[in-house]
């Protein structure tokens, strides 16, 4: 595990977006606890992106719903400009419905956590922050991680632009990517991958259709194949696990976990 201490995340510029000033100050004494001392917080989403526009932020915390927009559309505006390529995003809310979270989870945020929270959640999602700004290139003993070449497959674009930048910064840039298992499988038939990364609910062909394609049409018992997915259904899940996938993930992840999954799958 990478080992962020307080003095990395006192260097982090937060911008809290949230409408109540009660939660405001509790939020903001949980970050100033956790070593953060450049907070900014506003009430609602003009405000945070007039102010985001001006100084841009490290991180944006915000709550789900806001008097003017709601947090996915928040994020959406923000994606719409390069300014904040690098600029990352975390929920703290209440909402539990899945639908409702799911636009989130695609989208690359760093952590959805719920209120009230953890304090050591908090720093988890922080340290998490940290590792996507200073992020470590993966070492594999087996592979050379330049030449390593990888088939990523989800239906959302903005999930694909975001796993593609983690394992870029990872080290590893030969990425091939399709939007459902009908193309990937397409891929495959043509190409030697020694990592496939998949999403599990994709139109036409889903991750687990295209697991059992691998493991039982191609005969491919040795491709490693990580599924990143938002699915939080347990039966599902272990079907998937059944169908022969190597290791399952979280929407959102963390660097850290993908990199350990890597080093667990391919050595």
């Amino acid at each position: 595990m990478s080992q962020t201490s307080e003095h990395d995340t006192a260097q982090l510029a937060i911008l809290l977006v949230e409408p109540s000033s009660m939660q405001l100050k509790v939020i903001m004494n949980h970050l100033k606890q956790a070593g953060v001392s450049r907070i900014d917080g506003v009430a609602d989403g003009q405000e945070a992106l007039t102010f985001a526009r001006k100084y841009p932020p490290d991180l944006i915390i915000s709550a789900m719903y806001l008097p003017d927009m709601t947090a996915d559309e928040l994020l959406q505006t923000l994606r719409q400009e390069d300014r904040f390529d690098s600029t990352h995003f975390m929920l703290i809310s209440s909402e539990r419905k899945p639908a409702a979270l799911e636009k989130l989870r695609q989208t690359g945020v760093v952590a959805i956590l719920p209120k009230p929270f953890d304090h050591a959640d908090l720093k988890r999602a922080l340290r998490t922050t940290m590792d996507y700004i200073e992020p470590q290139e993966i070492s594999l003993e087996n592979y050379d991680v330049s030449q390593l070449r990888l088939l990523m497959v989800d239906d959302s674009s903005t999930s694909r632009n975001h796993i593609q930048r983690v394992l870029n910064q990872m080290g590893i840039h030969a990425i091939d990517s399709a939007e459902n298992g009908s193309q990937a499988m397409l891929l495959l038939q043509q190409y030697e991958y020694d990592l496939m990364l998949t999403d599990l609910n994709m139109p036409e062909m889903d991750g687990e259709q295209l697991v059992n394609y691998v493991r039982n049409e191609m005969n491919n018992t040795l491709l490693p194949i990580l599924m990143v997915t938002t699915e939080r259904d347990p039966s599902r899940l272990e079907q998937v696990e059944q169908s022969g996938v190597s290791a399952i993930l979280d929407k959102p992840f963390e660097p850290e976990s993908i990199r350990e999954m890597m080093y667990r799958v391919l050595g």
